[in-house]
């Protein structure tokens, strides 16, 4: 049995976590635009290597439908 963690040491890790959390959040603002969209275009790439295409299935317009008369109806 694993023994719990104390106040102490979830405030440590915690403050660790939101440190990194800061970390990668400035890492995104400084990444260029040119890498960005050298990312984008190779997750694109992969989910093609792997065959995963995504196109309109059975019922889904009929689905985004209903979900747009009922909220025209209900957000007068």
């Amino acid at each position: 049995m694993t023994r719990r963690m104390t106040k102490a040491e979830a405030k440590t890790w915690k403050a660790r976590f939101e440190a990194l959390n800061e970390y990668e959040r400035e890492e995104l603002r400084n990444t260029t635009l040119d890498a960005k969209l050298r990312q984008l275009v190779t997750l694109m790439r992969w989910g093609q290597a792997f065959g995963w295409r995504r196109g309109p299935t059975d019922g889904e317009g009929e689905v985004r439908g209903r979900w747009i008369r009922l909220k025209k109806s209900h957000c007068v």
